[in-house]
């Protein structure tokens, strides 16, 4: 997903807000959140670095945030074992 925003004259003197933290002016290669940013005096345009699974075996496997890898894994419930056949959205 991505998300834009604009700022008002004087609001983004320093950088851009994002979660809590402040980013420089430029490009963000990845947030703390796991977002890629573009930052200006003017506006902020950011997109989310994963995919989400939407097309897996809901009843043998489960999807958790891995935040180090920005991504989501789809593990099987018990034991947690990689799942064999899933599908992903941007």
């Amino acid at each position: 997903y991505c998300f834009h925003k604009f700022f008002k004259p004087g609001e983004a003197e320093k950088g851009c807000m994002v979660d809590g933290v402040l980013y420089p002016f430029g490009e963000v290669s990845r947030t703390e959140n796991c977002l890629r940013c573009s930052c200006s005096q003017h506006e902020m345009h950011c997109c989310s670095l994963y995919t989400t699974p939407i097309d897996y075996d809901k009843e043998t496997c489960k999807v958790i945030f891995n935040k180090k890898n920005c991504d989501y894994d789809v593990v099987q419930k018990h034991p947690s074992k990689p799942c064999a056949q899933f599908t992903r959205i941007g």
